[in-house]
């Protein structure tokens, strides 16, 4: 018998998408750079570039590596940049030259920069001052050949730049001292690769695009391999599910969480490149009135983030006193939308706030509520175009309609596996071939999917199952509440005992009156025997609440 949710896309949406419209994700670039030439591609600190001058100074950069550094196809090629011009000219020209781009993330400790160059085989970064001390620790362990150093003022133009750079180095003293041999400026990369002609390159599907990191919480960080195939596939995905919302040439989204994560890297910097979109750089985000004077700025369309940047936003008084007017499409990933922000966001700024879900192994996108939804309902959506969801127990047997279970995915936008690690790859997918999320789900017969939470988070109070997003849901409703992070500790009597760490809105909130509401909300396994109140919780570099460092400390 067919299942219920194979047929349950939104109206408009395929059920299948063309996975082979564009061999690879260069040949989908220069197809927007002809179509869009004249629009603003990228926006950053008040400096804007055209899909054309993207174009231009991309393949510049492609054939600094190409011709000046002399790299074969294939080669891994390091970003360790947050959301600045630099990125997208970087990210464009060595992927339209042949290579794989490794992400990297610029707050990285010096061993976890190790490791991933190490793993990777990485053979050039570009990196940003500010973070090149931490590069300078570990040159000598890394397979790292060449250097390109930038800076945060570097394409802004004079006198803009000059001024950036010196406020960052002098006034901020956001630069430590650093040293790297041999090492060369972005545009002196730039002016190398004009004397060059970027040569074509054959890349097919399934060559490798990106060696994408996992964050590591199940121990030592991974390589995800992601092809040209699977990337395609998921921007295809993603922009079959948005078409009736948004229009070519015309939307402006604002890029907040960083392009080195695989969210905003293809939600943001590769599905609306399709449709050319001007993407709003933001380089910091947790400045939180600085991210909102910036956004007074542009007549936004699309939005994308995790909860706690929505959280944040919505709790600052001067967000409220923007133009929504042209806002269509806001879109939170990469943890669970709490009901309480979402419920403020529809309020602040009149759009429902859309919970979507994916993993860096699936590229990410696998789940996507309907953008006409009219109300928040706990629920990651619906499998997006070309995509199979299944819910599996321990032995890999399939769940029927309302029983939780793993979820687990098969679709086009599946890595192949992890870099160098086949063990680690054949534990993660079943028999008959779907990736294992890691996540408990159930499906109801609608075809929507509700994340109950990942595994390991799970809580066991007595034998009952705990699941710390309901817990987080229900104490993020107290109006004396900023941020919750709910976690298992150990207890003599039921084994686990339910931990809240808190950030109060209201220095008033007591343990007790957070206590006593949950007792009104959850039954009685579920209420938190222990309240710690914090100034922050442990983030990760998107803003992810990390419970797995509430646990170790």
């Amino acid at each position: 018998m067919e299942k219920i949710w194979l047929k349950s896309y939104p109206p408009g949406v395929p059920a299948e998408i063309d996975v082979n419209e564009f061999r690879s994700l260069g040949e989908l670039f220069e197809r927007s750079v002809r179509r869009f030439a004249d629009k603003t591609a990228y926006v950053c600190m008040g400096k804007s570039i055209t899909y054309a001058e993207l174009d231009a100074l991309s393949a510049r950069f492609g054939a600094f590596l190409q011709g000046a550094l002399g790299l074969p196809k294939g080669t891994r090629v390091a970003l360790m940049m947050p959301n600045v011009l630099q990125y997208p000219i970087a990210l464009f020209g060595a992927l339209r030259a042949g290579y794989t781009i490794v992400n990297v993330n610029p707050l990285y400790t010096a061993r976890e920069l190790e490791h991933q160059l190490k793993d990777a085989g990485a053979e050039a970064i570009v990196i940003l001052e500010n973070f090149a001390h931490t590069l300078e620790h570990v040159r000598a362990q890394v397979p790292i050949r060449h250097v390109i150093v930038t800076s945060l003022g570097e394409m802004l133009g004079f006198p803009k730049g000059a001024i950036v750079n010196f406020v960052v180095r002098r006034v901020r003293k956001l630069v430590p001292a650093w040293r790297l041999d041999g090492h060369l400026s972005f545009t002196e990369a730039l002016r190398r690769g004009a004397a060059h002609a970027l040569q074509p390159v054959d890349i097919g599907p399934e060559d490798m695009a990106f060696l994408q990191y996992t964050g590591g919480t199940t121990g030592v960080a991974k390589g995800a391999i992601l092809t040209h195939r699977n990337i395609v596939a998921n921007l295809q995905q993603a922009h079959a599910w948005i078409a009736a919302n948004v229009g070519e040439g015309r939307e402006i989204i604002i890029t907040a969480l960083p392009l080195y994560h695989i969210f905003s890297l293809t939600a943001n910097c590769l599905t609306f490149l399709k449709i050319g979109a001007t993407n709003v750089l933001i380089p910091n985000p947790r400045d939180i009135p600085g991210f909102v004077k910036e956004l007074s700025r542009h007549r936004f369309t699309a939005i994308t983030g995790v909860n706690t940047l929505f959280n944040a936003l919505v709790n600052n008084p001067d967000f409220a006193r923007l133009d929504f007017s042209s806002l269509r499409v806001a879109l939170g990933g990469g943890m669970a939308v709490q009901q309480a922000v979402a419920e403020k966001w529809k309020k602040i700024t009149g759009v429902q706030l859309i919970e979507a879900y994916g993993l860096t192994e699936t590229s990410p996108a696998v789940t996507i509520n309907p953008l006409d939804l009219k109300a928040f309902n706990h629920s990651i959506g619906l499998p997006v175009s070309s995509t199979e969801v299944s819910i599996r127990d321990d032995n890999g047997t399939e769940q029927p309609i309302g029983q939780r279970g793993e979820l687990c995915v098969r679709g086009p936008q599946v890595t192949p596996g992890y870099w160098n690690r086949p063990e680690e790859t054949a534990r993660i997918f079943t028999a008959d071939g779907f990736l294992r999320t890691g996540d408990i789900a159930v499906i109801d017969d609608k075809g929507f999917v509700t994340l109950v939470d990942r595994k390991k988070d799970m809580i066991l109070v007595s034998g009952f199952n705990v699941y710390p997003n309901e817990v987080e849901d229900v104490v993020a409703s107290h109006p004396g509440v900023l941020e919750v992070a709910a976690i298992g500790v150990p207890d003599e009597r039921s084994g686990e005992a339910v931990k809240i760490f808190v950030v109060r809105k209201d220095p008033a909130l007591s343990a007790e009156a957070l206590i006593a509401h949950c007792r009104e909300n959850l039954t009685g396994y579920k209420v938190p025997h222990h309240v710690e109140f914090r100034d922050e919780l442990p983030k990760s570099n998107v803003g992810k609440i990390l419970r797995r460092e509430l646990r170790e400390h």
